[in-house]
């Protein structure tokens, strides 16, 4: 078992780690500028939620609504949000490959998407413009110190939770008949056009497709979401307490926005709506906007496209940050090249921040290829490698979970899942039929798509080839199973533990309670 790193306070007050990184135990000492913890716990929920509140749920929504109708798009949001919670803290080589790559190309999704915001207003100017605008302000909010991105970012997805709390209040407006075409729509869209679409085909078929296709596509939304939690835990002050803490709370917030947006969209945008058809420009195609429209809401269409703008700039904010924590982390433990764990002063990994922004650069194509296009080729990849991800996330948990049983610490974990193991179990076998069904529509007769059933499966074939070229490369001499007895659970766990504080005094007072707000 791999010994307790022995760890030593430095005069500039950045942490001097040794880690036991040889079988012969000879000490190396890393990095001096490690990254710091300088986000709170609100910091982390809210780099989460801006993550993922972004144009999935602000405009691929309307994709879904338009191959699934309500049903299948409400059944779609709460499927995967359930399925993920219980693996939070699950680590292996393979997955943080896989999460960095999809980190990275989620990146480009999203300036993708705010171009196509942008060209909703027509403006005089080259797309090309507007993505080197978008990126260089994302790559230099993440070369702040870690402190000022997390407020800056907490402010940013505070203002994107007002606006869609401020839409399901329209929503709700508008159904009822508080429009200025004072119309009541109730669930009138469910029995015309239907509540469950047929898509490609007709029949009891045609409605199984469409289920299928919008379970598949509803992950995009907020695939690696609650992972986002996870990486904030290396730069969160005193994790043991705020890491599942911001979980909790996290996946309540996330339920009422997306169950809520699901079900609220169905009731005031019928699925055969023209706009969701033709997927209009910007917020043309947002279901949101084309409510407000329907509705005779005057103007509100560009106030919507502000905050869909925003919220995809804010998202790429957060996965570009992702993508270089994950390649830093990678390098401190050996598992990518060093040059990558190279921080400044302030903590900031900038050689991985640098290698992960270069591919946002992808976002280019759109100045050669629809930008729609381009964003569902992105959708695809992600979509895939997402199932590919949680798949190993669940393994992982289980392995994880085997070992702590086997070395008898369970109970001093901060924090234990529920309904486990069998929740993992349930959800490998509901994300393998997932993977294998994302490309479902390319087998249909006459809907072979070469483009789509490449990126439908990528995902697949990037895992498995770096998986297995690592292991048959560079890892030859490790065993492919570690016995569950032998597995490291003490490794850097003291710095973990010299990080911990008194747990504050929860406040008796209901008017004090505002306080949870800003922990």
């Amino acid at each position: 078992m791999a010994s307790v790193p022995d760890i030593e306070k430095a005069k500039d007050g950045d942490v001097l780690q040794r880690q036991d990184t040889t079988k012969t135990g000879e000490l190396q000492e890393l990095d001096q500028h490690q990254t710091h913890r300088g986000l709170k716990s609100r910091h982390s929920q809210m780099i989460a939620l801006g993550g993922t509140i972004g144009t999935g749920l602000f405009v691929g929504s309307g994709q879904a609504l338009r191959m699934g109708a309500p049903i299948c798009q409400s059944l779609g949001r709460p499927s995967h949000i359930s399925a993920t919670v219980s693996s939070l803290g699950a680590w292996a080589l393979p997955w943080v490959w896989m999460y960095w790559y999809i980190c990275a190309i989620t990146v480009p999704a999203e300036i993708t998407a705010a171009s196509l915001v942008i060209d909703y207003w027509n403006p005089p100017v080259h797309v090309g413009v507007w993505i080197t605008i978008i990126l260089v302000v994302i790559v230099a909010l993440n070369c702040f110190p870690v402190s000022v991105y997390g407020e800056v970012e907490f402010w940013f997805a505070s203002i994107k939770v007002i606006g869609i709390i401020a839409l399901l209040f329209m929503a709700l407006v508008i159904t009822c008949g508080g429009g200025p075409s004072g119309k009541v729509i109730g669930f009138s869209y469910w029995n015309d056009p239907g509540a469950v679409n047929e898509y490609i085909k007709t029949g009891d078929s045609g409605r199984l497709v469409a289920f299928v296709s919008t379970l598949c596509f509803s992950v995009f939304a907020f695939v690696f979401a609650p992972e986002l939690l996870v990486m904030t835990g290396g730069e969160m002050q005193n994790p043991r307490r705020n890491l599942p803490l911001a979980g909790r709370r996290y996946i309540y917030r996330l339920v009422i926005f997306y169950v809520l947006g699901a079900f609220f969209l169905g009731m005031v945008v019928p699925s055969n709506e023209e706009n969701l058809l033709g997927g209009g420009k910007g917020a043309g195609a947002s279901p949101w906007a084309i409510a407000a429209k329907n509705a005779g809401i005057k103007g509100l269409d560009s106030v919507i496209n502000a905050v869909i703008l925003l919220s995809a700039w804010s998202a790429g904010n957060a996965w570009i940050y992702m993508a270089s924590r994950s390649l830093y982390s990678m390098a401190v433990f050996g598992t990518a090249p060093r040059i990558f764990k190279r921080c400044t002063r302030s903590g900031i990994p900038y050689v991985a921040l640098g290698f992960s922004a270069a591919f946002s650069l992808l976002a280019f194509m759109n100045a050669s290829s629809s930008a729609a296009t381009v964003f569902n080729w992105f959708v695809n990849l992600i979509n895939c490698s997402g199932f590919v991800s949680w798949i190993c996330i669940c393994s992982i948990y289980l392995r994880f979970r085997k070992a702590t049983f086997s070395q008898g610490v369970v109970d001093n974990l901060p924090y234990r899942s529920k309904f486990q193991p069998y929740a993992s179990y349930v959800c490998i076998v509901m994300f393998t039929l997932l993977m294998l069904l994302s490309g479902i529509t390319n087998f249909l007769e006459g809907n072979w798509d070469t483009s789509n059933f490449v990126t439908s499966y990528f995902g697949i074939v990037f895992f498995f080839v770096f998986y297995l070229g690592h292991k048959l490369v560079v890892d030859r001499r490790s065993p492919w199973v570690i016995p569950a007895g032998e597995v490291d659970l003490h490794s850097d766990l003291l710095e973990v533990i010299e990080t911990e504080e008194p747990v504050p005094n929860k406040p008796h007072k209901w008017y004090m309670k505002w306080r949870l707000l800003w922990e």
